[in-house]
């Protein structure tokens, strides 16, 4: 398969890109930043995916060199937990950029090249604050809510495409996102779920592989929370 995926300059997008690479499959990575991923079959683009010029620049680069595209990831994404009374509305905009307009910039740029694959999927990334609704995280809670309506819609615009599309939504996983959020806070959200442990890498991939497998052209517009969180 050739797997487009955003943010893989470290965390989540990272360990996502290097499991597939290792299943041997083609991974196209990008980030704000050059990549630490050294394999034959790894491709990096330095790309903002806020910016729709460079997106979609790397989208007709990608045209150029691989002719189609079978798996989207959104994974590119950024987290703020603040009570809203201190949340900067420029920090509040900068979530729904990236999170939101980012994912949305992407699918729209690639959308042409996943109707060239014979299984075509997109996968993006929610996350458990949406339905836990918790306070101090509304506004990177909101523009995540935002991700889970554009899969939803999007699932049936694309249907007659025969692109999948569905959203994972890990609990709290160790990584630089949740670096600054205090612990009292991380152990409440943990309390809340039916199994009481941080998300690993490898959750997140179980649910990937699902939406990916051939058999799961009938799967869309799902968001799977992890950790035995419940709408």
């Amino acid at each position: 398969m050739n797997i487009v995926i955003t943010g893989t300059h470290k965390g989540i997008g990272y360990n996502i890109a290097q499991y597939y690479l290792e299943k041997g499959h083609t991974v196209i990575g990008c980030s704000r930043h050059e990549s630490q991923i050294v394999h034959d079959q790894y491709r990096h683009f330095v790309v903002d995916v806020c910016d729709e010029k460079q997106v979609n620049d790397f989208a007709k680069q990608v045209r150029r060199d691989y002719k189609f595209v079978d798996v989207l990831i959104n994974n590119a994404g950024i987290a703020a937990m603040n009570h809203f009374m201190m949340t900067p509305i420029e920090t509040a905009k900068h979530l729904m950029e990236v999170n939101y307009l980012g994912g949305l910039i992407c699918i729209r740029a690639f959308a042409s090249l996943l109707k060239k694959s014979e299984h075509p999927r997109v996968v993006n990334f929610s996350t458990v604050a949406v339905p836990f609704n918790l306070e101090g995280e509304m506004a990177y809670s909101s523009s995540k809510a935002a991700v889970e309506s554009m899969t939803k819609i999007l699932a049936k615009e694309l249907a007659m495409f025969r692109i999948t599309v569905n959203a994972v939504g890990p609990t709290p996983i160790k990584t630089d996102l949740i670096a600054k959020v205090p612990e009292e806070k991380l152990n409440k959200l943990l309390d809340n779920q039916a199994i009481h442990r941080f998300g690993e890498f490898k959750d997140i991939i179980n649910v990937i592989d699902f939406y990916l497998n051939p058999s799961s052209d009938f799967i869309t517009g799902q968001i799977i929370y992890l950790g035995g969180v419940n709408r």
